[in-house]
Parts: structure tokens; C-alpha cells; sequence
């Protein structure tokens, strides 16, 4: 399979999903539904929580496989200090809560889906191949 920048991209859709699914400022999502009920915890809710955990599991342990927890302290670094950046020069401000969540939602979502792809973009930038990569042929 080719990987391209729409494959990056469905995977970045897929772990933006993720994330504002669980939880965005706007007040539709699993966190606010969950609250808006507590402390009462219907089937459906506990049903989604579990589609949601599962999402988690997979984008989490796929990053934490390709990147290491190096690769994810550097990645978490690197985006902590670009928001420490912004803010510095203005761009952004610490009291404006929503716009931070944002960020810092689709900032998780750009880790998640370079985790995700991460084999691919090592194999495009140095030609190294990872074990599971290679296709096996009998």
C-alpha cells in the first residue's frame, strides 16, 4: 500500500474524531453527555465509552509502538513549547480557554496520526523498513 498525504490526512480525520468525540469545548461530546447525566450511567453512554476506549487503545498503543516514549516525550515537548512560543509573541492567550483546548486537541490529534504513520514516514525519509512492514511471500 502507498502512503501519501491523503492517507496521513485520513488518518489525522480519524484521530481528530477521536479526540473532539471524547471531548471538545463546544459541549458535544462524551465527556459533557456523561456529565450532563452523572451520576446516572445509561447503556448507551457506557456503549460509547467503550467504542471511544477502544479508539484510545489502538491510536495510543500504535504511537507508543512506532514512536517510543522518547519519540512521544520529544513530540509532546515540541508542541508544549511551540503553545509556550504563541503565547510569547501573543498569538494566544492562557485565558482564552477555548481556543487553547483547541489547539491542544488537534495538537494530540497530529501526534496521534504521526504515530500512526510513523513507519511510513520513516521508511519515505530514510528507506529503512520495519519488521512489519515486509510482506511475507511462501
Amino acid at each position: 500500500m502507498k502512503f501519501t498525504f491523503g492517507s496521513f490526512g485520513l488518518r489525522f480525520l480519524f484521530s481528530a474524531i477521536l479526540v473532539f468525540a471524547t471531548y471538545n469545548p463546544e459541549g458535544y461530546s462524551y465527556y459533557h453527555w456523561v456529565e450532563a447525566d452523572f451520576p446516572a450511567f445509561s447503556i448507551e453512554q457506557a456503549f460509547v465509552g467503550v467504542l471511544l476506549l477502544i479508539g484510545w487503545i489502538i491510536y495510543l498503543r500504535a504511537t507508543l509502538r512506532s514512536l517510543g516514549v522518547v519519540g512521544l516525550m520529544l513530540s509532546l515537548a515540541l508542541f508544549g513549547l511551540m503553545i509556550a512560543m504563541f503565547w510569547k509573541w501573543g498569538w494566544i492567550s492562557l485565558e482564552a480557554s477555548r481556543s487553547l483546548s483547541y489547539i491542544v486537541e488537534i495538537l494530540i490529534a497530529v501526534i496521534l496520526a504521526v504515530g500512526m504513520s510513523w513507519s511510513h514516514i520513516r521508511r519515505r525519509l530514510s528507506g529503512q523498513v520495519d519488521m512489519d512492514d515486509v510482506d511475507e511471500t511462501d
